[in-house]
């Protein structure tokens, strides 16, 4: 085991990593796993032009059970760093929740991101995916979770914050390219989500 290593981007399989890393030395984990999507062949627009899809070798399992043992791996991990009163919001969801609560951990919320800008059905088929759902659990029925009200409650006019947000796709500047322009990850996620998820339940010199 190492050192708890603060401000940095450790780069590499994030089961293997959270194995170095000692136990309870982290405050607040957000988790955006692999969606598993499992796309068969090319997904294209109307006009016939390639859609950017995540194809990735990371999201490819070779059936669900496959899936859930690797989410129950990465979640015992993630438990053992949590600190006691310690908090983790997962994205994606409906393999998840289940696994999360086999494994101790007490669901606190569900949160739906809602996005302003979603990618449009191109084949016509279903509704179009407008949003995701976000998981928010403590690490025990027991943990002493932060949620911090008030902040929550100023960045929504002064209203209390609802469990459905209205965020936008990481899109222009923000979206992280290559030299050659293409993207370098094809679901990254924009600050204003990761913004109000740390915001809401963490507070400053908390590890993350």
């Amino acid at each position: 085991q190492i050192d708890t290593p603060l401000d940095q981007v450790l780069v590499g399989d994030c089961i293997a990593w959270l194995r170095h890393l000692p136990p309870a030395s982290v405050h607040a984990i957000f988790a955006d796993p692999p969606y598993n999507l499992q796309l068969k062949g090319t997904l294209r627009r109307p006009d016939d032009s390639l859609v950017d899809g995540v194809d990735d070798e990371w999201d490819r399992f070779a059936d669900l059970g496959a899936y859930d043992a690797f989410t129950r791996e990465w979640l015992t991990e993630c438990r053992r760093v949590l600190r006691k009163d310690g908090m983790g919001a997962y994205h994606n969801v409906f393999r998840l929740g289940g696994a999360l609560q086999d494994l101790g951990y007490w669901i606190l919320n569900d949160v739906i991101w809602r996005k302003s800008n979603p990618m449009p059905n191109f084949r016509g088929r279903r509704f179009t995916n407008a949003h995701e759902t976000l998981i928010w659990a403590a690490r025990g029925p027991e943990s002493r979770y932060r949620f911090n009200y008030a902040a929550m409650k100023a960045l929504n006019d002064d209203l209390q914050m609802r469990s459905d947000w209205l965020i936008p796709l990481c899109t222009g500047h923000e979206r992280l390219r290559d030299e050659a322009g293409a993207k370098l990850h094809p679901t990254q996620k924009s600050e204003a989500l990761l913004h109000r998820v740390i915001l809401s339940c963490t507070n400053p010199g908390d590890v993350i």
